[in-house]
């Protein structure tokens, strides 16, 4: 029999596949030498990408420059960049005893760039948000919005026109919103039995929103198991063992 290299990829990829899902069983030695396995090969990855994917592009390319090739024009090093390679060894000053308020430099830097992209991140996150909550619930078209394909083009819906079955949605979609934001009102004590209600139904609607979240986490394991099922019983079973020459 001569040796077959994707046979023994796919044979380790299922062995240590396997390995891993003996966790369902126990916690055993087997599964505990693939978790090491694992992970000493997951930071060597994340090595090279923080070299290739962030360092070499933000840092080493600014610093260095480009020379013209392939049609793309040369640019020009900033070697200001340079400065940063002594900040960010300052941050491994931490595992010093006597130098380790030197980290405390890159760790207040990070903090307060990170502090001013956060700001700039909540308002451009978080403001659309708001705004979108705003929807009207006052049709001014026909109930069922009509396919466009079935449309003739120069007598198509008008922009803007606001369908009866769009703006029940934006009526439970309003609903929702209130009720939820009325189960947070913990300031003071609420006896309006309306307030009371909405609060109530706030709690079920938070509850529906966090039970599908959890659904969508439970798929996204089974999607994970059937990928991992498909590796060992089509392609390393059917495909590897049953074709081996």
């Amino acid at each position: 029999m001569t040796y077959n290299h994707d046979l023994a990829v796919l044979s380790v990829g299922a062995i240590a596949t396997i390995g891993l899902y003996t966790i369902l069983y126990r916690e055993n030695r087997f599964y505990r030498f693939f978790e090491h396995l694992f992970l000493g090969l997951a930071s060597g990855w994340a090595l090279v990408a923080l070299w290739t994917e962030t360092l070499k592009s933000l840092w080493w390319d600014k610093l260095v420059g480009a020379s013209a090739s392939d049609g793309n024009s040369a640019a020009m090093g900033y070697w200001v960049y340079i400065m940063l390679l002594p900040i960010g060894a300052m941050g491994y000053m931490v595992f010093s005893k006597k130098h380790n308020w030197m980290s405390r430099i890159p760790i207040g830097i990070i903090l307060g760039l990170y502090s001013g992209q956060q700001f700039n991140a909540w308002t451009n996150r978080y403001i659309p948000q708001m705004a979108g909550t705003m929807k009207s619930i006052i049709p001014t078209a026909g109930f069922f919005k009509p396919d466009p394909n079935a449309l003739n083009p120069a007598l198509g819906p008008v922009k803007g026109d606001l369908y009866g079955s769009e703006a029940l949605n934006n009526l439970i979609f309003i609903f929702t919103v209130l009720c939820v934001l009325s189960y947070f009102l913990f300031s003071f004590d609420v006896k309006n039995k309306l307030v009371k209600s909405a609060s109530l139904m706030g709690r079920w609607l938070l509850m529906i929103g966090f039970g599908a979240i959890f659904g969508t986490t439970v798929m996204m394991r089974f999607s994970l198991l059937i990928d991992r099922m498909f590796f060992i019983w089509i392609e390393f079973v059917k495909q590897g063992l049953f074709h081996l020459k």
